[in-house]
């Protein structure tokens, strides 16, 4: 039996994205951002990623198929993000996906993003060992699932329970005066300053917080404790050292995400962790987390950074996975879910 060809369409925020993937060979992976779009709002706005998925999705088809080289009839099943994600955005792919799906008589699966962030890793390094543990890091979720079959068995071990990385790092570059979006920008000026100049908190790692939030993730005060420096340091009159600021933020975030990723290893006995989700291509993040997993002795899997984006070609790559898995089609009548949790693949 030859391998299934899939074609993934995902439309969860700000990304149009349409990838093609045969077995775990990706041949295709295009995607059409509408950031620039959001940019003079400082964030997201889900009526202009809506249409901007509109005006988006057959064209990011087109270069897909050409990259491919291959016809639309040639497709065994059509993949798509049902949720979590904007409703509005979301609505765009599934009403596209399911349209192809049935001119084509095609086979139809609404997949979870979270878990297509796990999924694309096999593009590039090939089957997870079960059970593995997954870091995301976006700018809407921060997790840490455990992996027992990426088709059947996902849970989530912890989550964020206010601001996820992605999003401090938007608030902190706003108040800071740096542009949208706040990862890269504030990664680059962090490489010019000194990480330890600021003793920023360390959010749910006291003591108290372990009981209930061994392996939770908070970033609003880390957030609040950025502004409320930077506001003293202007009534005092002084300079905001900008690069020190930066370099101390990243480091406080980096140090809880690696730092409770590696619990979770040692409490759960799992030698394998994959690190994914767009703020995966942290600079900062990825060195740590390589130094602490070598230390630990934890193989750490890390997709390129092309890939920890939203894209097609991860939603393509789970939906492989669940042809092989002889995973029941999705019904046409599923509708976008914004809150869907992370142990429901598909839907």
């Amino acid at each position: 039996m030859s391998e299934p060809l899939v074609l993934g369409i995902e439309t969860s925020c700000d990304e149009t994205g349409v990838g093609i993937v045969r077995g775990r060979q990706l041949l295709a992976n295009e995607v059409a951002s509408s950031m620039a779009e959001h940019a003079r709002f400082g964030g997201v706005v889900p009526e202009i990623a809506s249409r901007a998925h509109l005006h988006a999705i057959l064209p990011t088809l087109d270069r897909a198929l050409a990259a491919a080289q291959i016809d639309l009839g040639q497709v065994d099943a059509i993949a798509v993000t049902a949720g979590p994600g904007l409703v509005g955005a979301l609505a765009v792919g599934l009403s596209a996906a399911k349209a192809l799906a049935f001119a084509l008589g095609k086979p139809f699966y609404g997949v979870n993003h979270l878990v297509g962030h796990v999924g694309v890793d096999l593009l590039e390094h090939g089957p997870l060992p079960s059970p593995a543990l997954a870091l995301l890091v976006s700018g809407g979720h921060t997790n840490i699932l455990r992996v027992d079959d990426l088709a059947t068995r996902v849970s989530q071990i912890g989550g964020a329970i206010d601001d996820a990385a992605g999003e401090a790092y938007d608030k902190v570059a706003r108040l800071l005066g740096l542009p949208y979006p706040g990862g890269p920008v504030i990664d680059a000026a962090a490489q010019h300053g000194d990480p330890t100049s600021i003793a920023f908190p360390r959010g749910l790692t006291a003591r108290h917080d372990l009981a209930r939030h061994r392996f939770d993730f908070s970033f609003s005060g880390l957030k609040t404790s950025v502004a409320r420096w930077v506001e003293q340091r202007q009534l005092d009159g002084q300079p905001i050292p900008l690069d020190d600021v930066a370099a101390s933020f990243q480091e406080a975030v980096a140090d809880v995400l690696t730092g409770k990723a590696l619990d979770a290893c040692r409490h759960f006995g799992v030698g394998t962790l994959l690190l994914g989700g767009g703020v995966a291509a942290n600079s900062r993040l990825r060195t740590l987390l390589a130094e602490r997993c070598a230390a630990a002795g934890v193989e750490l899997r890390r997709p390129s950074p092309a890939l920890c984006t939203d894209n097609g070609a991860m939603i393509a790559a789970v939906g492989v996975e669940l042809v092989r898995a002889g995973v029941a089609p999705s019904a046409f009548d599923i509708g976008a879910d914004s809150g869907l949790p992370v142990e429901e693949v598909s839907v």
